[in-house]
């Protein structure tokens, strides 16, 4: 079988997923219901654009360790190198603005 020449490429019909900090959520208070508060607002913003909400994924420590937030992030803010750091629900319809802008 000859080798390729170059990689393969696939692309999703889902946005890009949204990253979250397993350690943060397990350090403050409410991780659980902060979780469930970005996945609710996540299908919101996604039925607003008339679209497939992106993944919440839970990932290990992403190296930022504040100390009373949860560290999230998304291709659009790591592409700028940024990272958005949750305190509270009541936070999370602006994270939300900000992790899945273009």
């Amino acid at each position: 079988m000859p080798a390729k020449s170059s990689p393969s490429i696939a692309r999703p019909k889902r946005p890009p997923p949204v990253l979250i900090c397993v350690k943060c959520l397990s350090k403050i208070d409410g991780g659980k219901k902060l979780k469930q508060a970005l996945k609710a607002e996540l299908k919101r913003a996604a039925a607003a654009q008339r679209g497939k909400r992106p993944k919440l994924v839970t990932t290990s420590c992403l190296g930022i360790c504040p100390k009373r937030a949860v560290v999230t992030a998304s291709a659009a803010t790591l592409g700028r190198g940024e990272y958005v750091l949750i305190e509270d629900r009541s936070e999370v319809a602006a994270a939300v603005g900000v992790l899945i802008e273009e």
